[in-house]
């Protein structure tokens, strides 16, 4: 399946997903592949961000804003992979009986999994700006990814 038709499942049952994604067999360039995913819908939904704030500003054009963005994005890779790796420490504290690499699908999938709600959060960062909408969208999109990326351990650690 497509990556837009899992993520549109996802939002129904992300556990069908998650097992699906595991029943691929471990290979890790489709790890880094979910990863690199996320990276590139995050770049494309801090593109209204950096556009507002090259216009508010004035000062610095659009283009060097989106290169600092893209390198910070980048720049979180290792950070990702330590995350999944704590958790799947975590997990095996309280019993998990997953693998590394299934910690990794269940972080990199929730991750890829919430971007909708990351791009409508740049729109409304980008569009409307700061404020309880913005605020509103923050908190969903961040409630989304904590239920999908439990949800995804529960299935990987069973």
């Amino acid at each position: 399946m497509s990556i837009t038709t899992d993520i549109v499942e996802s939002w129904r049952r992300p556990r069908v997903v998650v097992r699906r994604h595991l029943a691929r067999g471990q290979s890790e360039p489709f790890a880094f592949a979910l990863l690199a995913s996320f990276l590139v819908l995050a770049f494309v939904a801090q593109w209204p961000v950096a556009s507002r704030a090259a216009y508010e500003d004035g000062g610095t054009p659009v283009a060097p804003r989106l290169l600092a963005i893209a390198l910070a994005l980048l720049a979180t890779v290792p950070l990702w992979y330590g995350v999944a790796a704590l958790s799947r420490i975590l997990a095996r504290a309280l019993g998990g009986k997953g693998s590394w690499y299934g910690a990794r699908i269940a972080l990199f999938w929730s991750l890829v999994a919430v971007t909708p709600l990351m791009l409508l959060q740049g729109l409304v960062a980008g569009m409307i700006g700061p404020g309880p909408g913005l605020t509103a969208v923050g908190v969903l999109a961040g409630v989304a990814f904590v239920v999908f990326w439990g949800l995804a351990l529960i299935e990987v650690e069973r």
